[in-house]
């Protein structure tokens, strides 16, 4: 009986150990992996933190200068933007920067091609973000510049890397910043440069653009700069010249016809006022704006006034253009940029009526009048203003090759 028993305790023993292993028991197997051991799934990112973080990657190429990873970031920005769902992307707070539909980038030209010969038209913008206003302003000039020196490259640059930061991250286009492009001059063998900006005055991108050539006169044999759009600044707000006259006739001829009447004193004895917005700048060339309302005095337009995004000139400011409108008259105004391309600054700063800070929502809540228009066109597809240019590159290529 005793060897029964001793038999009966190790059928009960071994079956208790069966029963506790199939429980899920801990064996004192050291190598025994258990089976609950797995590794927790990582916790979805919500639809906030999805958009904050497109914020942040669009934030890290909203810069003025470019590094080693622009490219990168450009192309991180923008993947991280196309994965978005439509109710995520609403929740961007720059969901302009990708959302916003300004025109097929497709029809411009970065003009960045090698191999151009020895000749070269380097053409210099502050640049835009705006399909549509880039191809009709500034690729126009370029365009008419191309198409007056057959026997000359024409390249382009733009001064403002944060432009083109957003252009190449949102269409894949890639322009050249001035030092780019003068590398590239530098490496395609250039031996004669000419550097057209179009820039409206000697202003402070002027100064930078002057700057940034300098650094590449023991690299390319000549280099030589032609005047900005409005030529010489001269010392006071009486001075005016030929180009100033040229670009103030023409502006104030086409956003009169635009606005449906045959002269600029038609618009006038409608009561129409034309407002044009400069940027504004606090270098000593601001006054090249109070030149502009002086010249437009001379040619007698009494209903052209001129102002300034920045209000620099003090008089150019936009409460003090409601109030010379105003007290001139007028009961309609048309606002238009007195720049050489309709981007940010004309899209937003003039022409948006959600904006309550914008020019257009300005002289709208002032309840001075009737009547408020936008012509959201820059300097750039004027033809009178594209012969200004040409005739400024070509005193410049005169120069280059004597």
């Amino acid at each position: 009986m005793k060897n029964a028993k001793v038999i009966l305790s190790l059928v009960l023993a071994g079956a208790m150990l069966l029963s506790f292993a199939a429980c899920g028991g801990k064996s004192n197997n050291a190598n025994t992996t258990p089976a609950n051991n797995t590794t927790p799934a990582p916790a979805q990112k919500t639809d906030a933190e999805l958009a904050k973080e497109v914020d942040e990657l669009i934030a890290a190429i909203q810069v003025q200068e470019r590094n080693d990873k622009t490219d990168e970031q450009c192309a991180a920005a923008k993947a991280a933007w196309d994965k978005l769902t439509d109710k995520q992307k609403e929740l961007v707070e720059e969901a302009d920067y990708f959302g916003r539909n300004t025109g097929d980038a497709k029809k411009d030209d970065p003009r960045n091609a090698d191999n151009i010969g020895e000749k070269e038209i380097l053409v210099v913008s502050f640049g835009t973000s705006f399909n549509d206003s880039r191809v009709a302003d500034i690729k126009a000039v370029e365009d008419a510049i191309a198409k007056a020196n057959p026997d000359w490259a024409v390249r382009r640059a733009f001064t403002a890397q944060i432009i083109i930061n957003h252009i190449q991250a949102r269409d894949g286009e890639k322009i050249d910043n001035m030092d780019q492009a003068l590398d590239r001059a530098v490496k395609n063998g250039v031996k004669t440069l000419v550097i057209q900006p179009t820039h409206l005055m000697h202003g402070a991108e002027y100064d930078e653009l002057v700057a940034a050539a300098k650094k590449y006169e023991g690299k390319i044999a000549k280099i030589v700069i032609a005047e900005p759009l409005l030529g010489e600044v001269g010392a006071d707000a009486a001075v005016i010249n030929e180009d100033k006259a040229a670009v103030a006739k023409a502006l104030a001829a086409t956003a009169a016809k635009k606005a449906g009447f045959d002269s600029v004193d038609a618009a006038a004895k409608a009561g129409t006022a034309l407002v044009f917005m400069g940027h504004g700048t606090a270098h000593t060339a601001k006054v090249t704006y109070s030149q502009m309302q002086t010249q437009m005095d001379k040619l007698g337009y009494t209903n052209v006034f001129v102002g300034t995004v920045e209000g620099e000139p003090e008089e150019t400011a936009l409460e003090n253009v409601i109030e010379a409108v105003s007290k001139a008259g007028y009961k309609n105004v048309v606002l238009r940029p007195m720049m050489v391309v309709a981007g940010d600054h004309a899209n937003n700063d003039m022409a948006d009526p959600e904006d309550p800070e914008s020019w257009f929502s300005g002289f709208t809540a002032s309840k001075k009048f009737d009547k408020v228009d936008c012509q959201i066109e820059g300097l750039g597809r004027i033809e009178e203003v594209q012969a200004l240019y040409l005739a400024h590159t070509a005193a410049a290529v005169k120069e280059a090759t004597k």
